[in-house]
């Protein structure tokens, strides 16, 4: 089940979901000291092309680092992917097929604001940690 809901979010949205997230990684990886927010950008990709199965935990061994990082990717590039994440999904909300996928995005939202002390794993994991 999850192939086949991977495969429909992918076409309805993930392509362009994650388009936005290499476009944020590339955009990012221009300057030495953004590259890990660029990093950050391209694991968030690959979440937003697959994300079924999958799930974003908090890392508690994140520190200070990671919140003034938050801060400053949400200034920069985190607003912008979080309204990609609302419009895609009000967008996919309007049919009863999209619900499903309009609630994942609406999901991915927080993971779009502060991705920086984030961990993405299996969901059969969903506590692990490295």
């Amino acid at each position: 089940m999850k192939t086949i809901l991977n495969v429909l979010w992918l076409v309805l949205s993930g392509f362009w979901l994650a388009l936005g997230y290499i476009l944020a990684g590339i955009i990012c990886c221009v300057l030495i000291i953004t590259i890990p927010f660029g990093i950050a950008s391209f694991r968030i990709a690959g979440y937003a092309l697959w994300p079924f199965g999958r799930t974003a935990v908090v890392r508690h061994d994140a520190g200070t680092g990671s919140v003034v990082g938050n801060v400053i990717w949400f200034i920069f590039a985190g607003w912008w992917l979080a309204l990609g994440h609302i419009v895609t999904g009000l967008a996919l909300c309007v049919t009863i097929i999209g619900i499903p996928f309009g609630i994942a995005n609406f999901k991915m939202i927080p993971l779009s604001l502060v991705p920086l002390g984030r961990e993405i794993v299996p969901t059969d994991q969903p506590f692990a940690t490295r």
